[in-house]
């Protein structure tokens, strides 16, 4: 029999206290019941939303998806008509949103690095104009600036019978930019994979020389042998196959241009309102990246000799880019949920796609929940792709 007297274990004691005087066991039956007071709220609103449905006769499901869209879209990187399905029709609303994405997270790393390193300059009117820059874009908010660029391309550009020809093949009007293409040969495909090959090229190159310069200290030219095969290889490749020059050039037909290619005022005024406005940004998380790094780090590099560019590229950016990649991640996400502003101007981005399907069906639930989908994808894989490349940038302790 054992001894009462005895110190019991704090396994014993907690077994002997009611779950109620328990802090652990409570927190768990807390739990519970939020879990289970979610879970009772959220059939219910999806109960009441199919009863409210079916009282007033409309349909629910995604069955919708499969029927004839009878409705044409202007721009679209796949062909398309109004023959075609609503399903069609929201992938060409999906192409459309991250090719303005895509282009437009390119184009806003390259001109906000720029902006960000030139407003650390040491050049006065250099600074100045970039910290301008910065106060500007930031200040105004991105919708008017789409306004702005929109009115430009259809309040001051001519028609097309008085399109502006800075150049031959070029015109500019307000149908938008329209520039010659070349005409399509087998070539442009050899082109294109020898482009592919040469990447591979200098990343393996790259990879190399890196490690030949931590083992010997010799530093190999990269970046002028990298793009020596991003551009001889493509153009090699394209002689070899035929060398052709045919050339698809717009010309004036009624009153509109036909053939090659054109870029319209509104993907123009979006893509340049998105770019602008998010660049001011990410050129204050480029600044403030690179002043994070110590300046013994430049000092030690200039006593080992190092040119100013070999500086900034070996010492400070490495350094830099593990206080730039958190902050420019979220700037990446803005820049494609802030994309939905297109409907604004007129593009064809997934929402307008989707608002004019719902418009059309009625499926208002199916749709909102489709552009919810759709967003949360897009915003995942960016976050998946940059948390990937942060860890790879990340110090390794030794």
């Amino acid at each position: 029999m054992p001894d009462p007297a005895a110190p019991t274990s704090p396994e014993q004691h907690r077994n002997a206290v009611p779950f109620w005087n328990d802090p652990d066991k409570r927190a768990i039956a807390f739990q519970a019941l939020v879990l289970a007071g979610v879970g009772a709220l959220g059939y219910y609103l999806f109960h009441n939303t199919l009863v409210n449905l079916d009282r007033q006769n409309i349909a629910t499901g995604f069955g919708f998806l499969g029927k004839e869209s009878a409705f044409e879209i202007g721009e679209s990187l796949i062909s398309y008509s109004a023959a075609d399905t609503y399903a069609k029709a929201l992938l060409v609303g999906v192409l459309n949103t991250l090719k303005v994405s895509f282009i437009g997270i390119v184009l806003t790393v390259v001109l906000g690095t720029v902006i960000g390193i030139a407003r650390l300059s040491t050049n006065w009117l250099v600074s100045r104009l970039a910290g301008g820059y910065i106060e500007l874009f930031q200040d105004i908010p991105v919708l008017l600036q789409l306004f702005f660029w929109y009115s430009i391309f259809y309040e001051f550009l001519p028609a097309p019978r008085n399109a502006l020809n800075p150049m031959a093949g070029v015109f500019l009007c307000n149908r938008g930019l329209l520039f010659g293409v070349p005409v399509p040969h087998p070539a442009y495909k050899v082109a294109a994979a020898a482009f592919l090959a040469a990447c591979v090229l200098v990343w393996v190159i790259r990879r190399w020389a890196r490690r030949r310069q931590e083992r010997t200290g010799q530093i190999f030219p990269t970046v002028r042998v990298g793009l020596a095969l991003l551009v001889g290889l493509p153009v090699a490749g394209w002689a070899v196959a035929g060398a052709p020059t045919a050339m698809d050039l717009p010309r004036l037909q009624g009153f509109n241009f036909v053939g090659g290619l054109s870029l319209s005022p509104e993907f123009a005024a979006l893509l340049m309102g998105l770019v602008l406005y998010t660049a001011a940004f990410v050129a204050e998380i480029v600044r403030a990246g690179i002043q994070s790094v110590s300046h013994g780090q430049t000092e030690a590099a200039m006593s080992l000799g190092l040119k100013p560019s070999q500086t900034l590229n070996l010492v400070i950016l490495p350094q830099a880019l593990r206080v730039i990649i958190p902050p420019l991640t979220s700037q990446m996400l803005n820049l494609t949920k802030n994309s939905s502003l297109a409907v604004a101007i007129g593009f064809p981005d997934f929402v307008a796609v989707t608002n004019t399907t719902i418009n059309q069906t009625g499926q208002a639930i199916e749709g909102v929940a489709l552009i919810m989908a759709v967003y949360l994808l897009f915003s995942l894989s960016t976050s998946a792709f940059m948390n990937w490349y942060n860890k790879k940038m990340a110090l390794v302790e030794r």
